[in-house]
């Protein structure tokens, strides 16, 4: 086995090989330097994680290249068993480097080391036993019947691998997104082309040496870093000689991915942004609904894809609500990632950070009123110089404010009165975005009737963030097109053939 690229950085200089790490891409079972590099900073405290190197075209064409020949070569054609035995040993393989993995999460995203070890991690190792698991008992559809002459027909259907699937991912949860994509376009015999973002490179980067200590054959996994436009992304998204593009991350970058991938007329699934909505009527479990929002708010400082940033309350318990997440908000705990009761970490960069600051900003202009929060915390250590930004709610905006309608991504939620069932479906709806929703309530029938009525791909009752692998999972309008998960992963990384038989 190599020896580890987070570790070891080989060709740089003797007070790099002291103090700053290297991370290469690997392809066709190669740690690969470039000429260029780019810093990986921790949010913590501003400092140097590593050096990462940047692939340019070349770079992403010898991978792509890489995966298309063993695409051709034997792996479409290894059994089912043989890739479920594989998915498995790579499950083991990060389980075995547990706390590297976990120490690789909070290094790039200074999120809370209990996140790392119960969310990110986990569910890394999850996703491939669960697509390992899925296609050693997958059925297919069968139907029987009779031509015009009598004899009797049989149809069939298989799924056959893509080729080669381009796989882009993002910062936010960053391995277990890139594993989300990675174990089922594995599982369904398909190579790999892996970007995750510049912002989050190193658990990717064990990743790489987990799949290769793995066994999994040469060209099968290859890992490229870089930025999007004129760098690793555009390049991977560009190119004539991938077979899908599978992309979590902004609508804007979405919408430029699905006009390149137009010109080839790639498969795509996209999983992009959201302005996803809260809603608590009154007969809701009060202490539950104040606990789960706060959750949904500001889990992951807010940056996940999922979280609520519009809260709708019905209005006899408003202010009673206001207060409640007010009070839980102002407890939470702002601090080092390794701490203990740690609730919230720095956003992932200082300049994610000047965005959702400048919304914090904006509120204010638009009239909103602060109930909480708004600006930056100040601690008197080294934490000054991290991303940190302080969980905010508001109150008093319009639904057409920008404040209301644009994603933010970051640790803050408005709060708003409703009257009546009609009118919050409406305003749920009304929204350029259709990715998650919650309802607390403990009306059963209304439960069925609200989730039913909103234009989301996902809506939780009574509970957030609650994930069956197996369901579809995905966006409606701007929160992106296509589901992954269970067979609907396995549908979209295989190409589904009808087989005819005249008996």
């Amino acid at each position: 086995m190599a020896s580890n690229p987070l570790s070891s950085p080989h060709a740089a200089s003797a007070q790099d090989a002291v103090s700053t790490p290297l991370l290469r891409c690997f392809i066709d079972g190669a740690w690969v330097e470039t000429a260029r590099t780019f810093d990986n900073i921790n949010p913590v405290n501003g400092r140097l994680i590593s050096r990462v190197c940047e692939a340019d075209r070349d770079t992403v064409n010898a991978a792509i290249s890489a995966a298309n020949r063993a695409a051709k070569g034997g792996w479409r054609g290894t059994s089912v068993t043989e890739r479920a035995a594989l998915l498995h040993r790579i499950a083991d393989g990060i389980e075995q480097r547990f706390d590297d993995f976990v120490a690789a999460e909070v290094a790039d995203t200074g999120r809370p080391v209990h996140q790392a070890r119960t969310l990110d991690v986990a569910r890394g190792i999850a996703n491939f036993r669960t697509f390992a698991d899925l296609i050693k008992t997958a059925s297919s559809e069968m139907f029987e019947s009779t031509a015009p002459d009598g004899a009797k027909i049989l149809n069939y259907v298989v799924r056959k691998p893509l080729g080669t699937i381009g796989i882009i991912s993002p910062w936010n949860l960053p391995l277990l997104l890139l594993t989300w994509k990675v174990a089922p376009a594995l599982a369904m015999g398909n190579c790999v082309v892996a970007k995750p973002s510049e912002e989050t490179p190193s658990s990717a980067t064990l990743l790489a040496e987990v799949i290769q200590a793995a066994g999994l054959p040469n060209g099968v996994f290859n890992l490229i870093h870089g930025f999007g436009p004129d760098s690793a992304g555009q390049f991977l998204s560009t190119s004539p000689h991938i077979d899908a593009i599978t992309f979590t991350g902004e609508s804007r970058t979405g919408s430029t991915i699905m006009k390149a991938a137009a010109e080839g007329v790639k498969e795509v699934s996209f999983e992009l942004g959201g302005k996803n909505a809260a809603v608590v009527f009154a007969d809701a479990d009060f202490d539950a609904a104040v606990a789960g929002v706060l959750r949904s708010s500001f889990t992951n400082s807010g940056q996940v894809c999922l979280c609520s940033e519009r809260v709708y309350v019905e209005r006899s318990i408003f202010d009673r609500f206001v207060a409640a997440l007010k009070d839980r908000t102002e407890q939470l705990r702002i601090d080092f990632p390794q701490a203990e009761g740690v609730d919230m970490g720095p956003l992932v960069s200082h300049a994610h950070r000047d965005k959702v600051l400048s919304y914090y900003r904006l509120a204010r202009e638009e009239g909103a009123i602060i109930v909480t929060g708004g600006g930056v915390p100040v601690f008197g250590d080294e934490r000054d110089q991290g991303a940190y930004a302080q969980p905010t709610i508001i109150t008093g905006l319009s639904d057409t404010a920008r404040c209301t309608r644009e994603e933010i991504f970051g640790p803050i939620c408005h709060i708003a009165p409703f009257d009546t069932e009609d009118e919050v479906i409406a305003r749920v709806n009304d929204s350029p975005y259709g990715l998650a929703a919650c309802v607390w309530t403990t009306h059963l029938s209304r439960a069925h009737r609200v989730a039913a009525q909103f234009e989301t791909g996902i809506v939780w009752v009574n509970t957030w963030f609650t994930r069956d692998l197996r369901t579809p999972f995905g966006g409606t309008k701007l929160s992106g097109m296509g589901r992954e998960g269970g067979r609907y992963s396995m549908d979209f990384y295989s190409e589904i053939s009808n087989i005819c038989i005249r008996l």
